[in-house]
């Protein structure tokens, strides 16, 4: 069984398997993962992260295969996490994304991750600003995450990602609802993808107006960024060149700014994300309180009078073995 010494230094030679292997530790919340990104963690912070997220069938596996060719023929290595949905049977990723993918999986700069979502309401997979760390660590030019596509709930997606590419097509009502789910508010390049079918010229139009609204209502505050619209035909490769400009432009802009802080405060979110997890486990594992929430609710105590008793013996006492 491999330690995490081990591992950590096949990071730092550049082995594959064992970037492989500790993503797997990640996603499976292996207690040897923490120990091993201690060790590479001053390694972290050299990749540029993107998020590719966006309504199911936009398109977003081919715009972020379109991606990495554009950064290989840019000279870039790339890392591509890609969140799919969950087997029913496994547990497992159902690996879509991988197979859309297969033309990359022989180049030698490029190394894809599909993960499964697991039922996250944002689409992104309990892991993948761990597995994100890993890829940087391991010393890719740019990190590619592309979320499972659920819509209205995409925006764990800002948590792992520097630049967040949202993908729209039109047809299926997406630019509407992407104005009603507030997808526009985590934006920092939209995409209209499928740009040669009908309807794309009034998408471009609506995101267009809808950005600049957003703009006018910031009007007054510090320099900010301006949310380019672009239209694309991933397929084809077309627009992919002038999507890249602009996502490198954002880097610019963020590197213009503070980007220490802005990545500061993402890393907050997850030490939240990591302490609520660990609180879960603790509260609701064997040593627990699962059984004095049965009880009560077995005495006919309202769910409000359980949680209130079990909040006063947490918050009184701490912790205690049930």
């Amino acid at each position: 069984m491999q330690d995490a010494a081990e591992i950590a230094e096949g990071i730092r030679e550049g082995r594959r398997n064992a970037l492989a292997r500790m993503i797997s530790w990640a996603e499976n919340a292996d207690p040897r993962f923490p120990a091993a990104l201690a060790s590479i963690y001053p390694r972290v912070g050299g990749s540029w992260r993107i998020g590719v997220t966006g309504p199911p069938g936009a398109g977003k596996s081919t715009l972020t295969n379109a991606l990495a060719v554009e950064l290989r023929r840019r000279e870039k290595t790339v890392g591509i996490l890609a969140i799919d949905p969950t087997s029913p049977f496994s547990g497992g990723a159902l690996l879509g994304d991988r197979i859309r993918m297969e033309d990359r999986t022989s180049d030698p700069g490029v190394f894809i991750r599909s993960m499964a979502s697991r039922g996250s309401h944002g689409g992104l997979a309990r892991a993948a600003v761990d597995a994100c760390d890993a890829m940087d660590a391991f010393g890719f030019d740019a990190v590619v995450v592309e979320t499972v596509g659920v819509g209205q709930a995409e925006y764990d997606v800002v948590g792992a990602a520097d630049t967040v590419v949202v993908v729209l097509c039109p047809g299926a009502g997406d630019g509407i609802q992407a104005m009603k789910a507030g997808i526009l508010e985590v934006a920092d390049v939209l995409v209209v993808n499928k740009a040669d079918v009908d309807g794309a010229d009034r998408l471009m139009l609506d995101l267009s107006e809808a950005v600049h609204t957003r703009s006018i209502r910031r009007e007054g505050r510090e320099a900010e960024w301006e949310v380019p619209v672009i239209a694309a035909t991933a397929t084809k490769g077309e627009g992919v060149e002038k999507l890249l400009e602009h996502v490198e432009a954002h880097r610019r802009f963020l590197e213009g700014g503070d980007l220490s802080e802005m990545r500061r405060r993402k890393r907050v979110q997850q030490v939240r994300r990591v302490v609520d997890e660990r609180l879960d486990e603790e509260l609701w594992g064997p040593r627990g309180y699962a059984e004095r929430a049965d009880s009560g609710l077995r005495k006919s105590a309202t769910p409000y009078d359980v949680a209130e008793e079990i909040l006063a013996a947490i918050l009184g006492n701490g912790m205690e073995t049930q």
